[in-house]
C-alpha cells in the first residue's frame, strides 16, 4: 500500500510540473484547436508508453548507467525543442496587424508532436526510470508493475487532455488569439530556452 501511494503521489507531482509537454499542449490547444491539443496529449501518452516499456524491460537501467547514451537522448531532445521553438519564433504576423491563422496540423502531425516532445524529454526518462528503480521494490509482481505503468500513462493523458480543454475554451481562446503572433513568440522562446537549458545541464 505504501509503495502504491508513493507511485501515485510522485507521478501526480511530476505530471503537473511545467515543462515541454505542457508548453506544446497548451500552445496547440490555444493556437490550433481543441482536437489538436487533445491529440498532442494522446501523443504524449504514447511517448510515456515507450518510457515505461523500456524501463520494465530493464533497458532503463542501461540508460541510467550509460552516460553517453543518456547525453545522446538529452541532446536530441534539446535539438528538437529548439527546432520547434525557432519555427514558432519565425511565424509571421498577418497584414494590418491581424494574426494569420496558424498552419493546421493533421491528426497524425499532432500525435507525432506530442509523441516526440515526450519521447525526447530526458526529464520523463529520469522520472520513470528513477521511480521504478527506487520506489518500486524488486519483488513487486510484474503485473503490479504493469498496472503502475498504465497508471503513469493514464495520468499523463488525463492531465494534458484537461490542459487542452482549458486552453481551447471559447472565451479564453477568443481573447488570447488576438495576440496569436506574440503568443507564438512566447511559446517559441520558452521552448528554445528549455532546449538550451537541457543541453547545458
Amino acid at each position: 500500500m505504501t509503495e502504491m501511494i508513493v507511485v501515485i503521489t510522485i507521478t501526480l507531482l511530476a505530471v503537473i510540473s511545467p515543462g515541454p509537454d505542457f508548453a506544446m499542449v497548451s500552445r496547440n490547444s490555444l493556437m490550433l484547436s481543441r482536437r489538436a491539443g487533445v491529440l498532442t496529449a494522446v501523443g504524449i501518452g504514447l511517448g510515456v508508453v515507450i518510457h515505461v516499456g523500456y524501463t520494465l524491460l530493464g533497458l532503463g537501467l542501461l540508460i541510467r548507467n550509460s552516460l553517453w547514451l543518456f547525453n545522446a537522448i538529452k541532446l536530441a531532445g534539446a535539438a528538437y525543442l529548439v527546432w520547434l521553438g525557432v519555427r514558432m519564433l519565425r511565424a509571421r504576423p498577418g497584414a494590418a496587424g491581424q494574426g494569420t491563422a496558424p498552419v493546421a496540423l493533421s491528426d497524425l502531425a499532432a500525435l507525432r508532436t506530442g509523441f516526440l516532445t515526450n519521447l525526447l524529454n530526458p526529464k520523463t526518462t529520469v522520472f520513470i526510470v528513477s521511480l521504478f528503480m527506487q520506489a518500486v521494490r524488486p519483488q513487486t509482481p510484474f503485473a503490479v508493475q504493469l498496472a503502475y505503468g498504465a497508471y503513469i500513462v493514464a495520468a499523463h493523458v488525463v492531465w494534458f487532455c484537461l490542459v487542452a480543454l482549458c486552453f481551447s475554451a471559447g472565451t479564453v481562446r477568443a481573447r488570447l488569439l488576438r495576440a496569436r503572433h506574440w503568443i507564438d513568440r512566447v511559446f517559441g522562446g520558452l521552448l528554445v530556452g528549455l532546449g538550451a537549458l537541457l543541453a547545458a545541464r
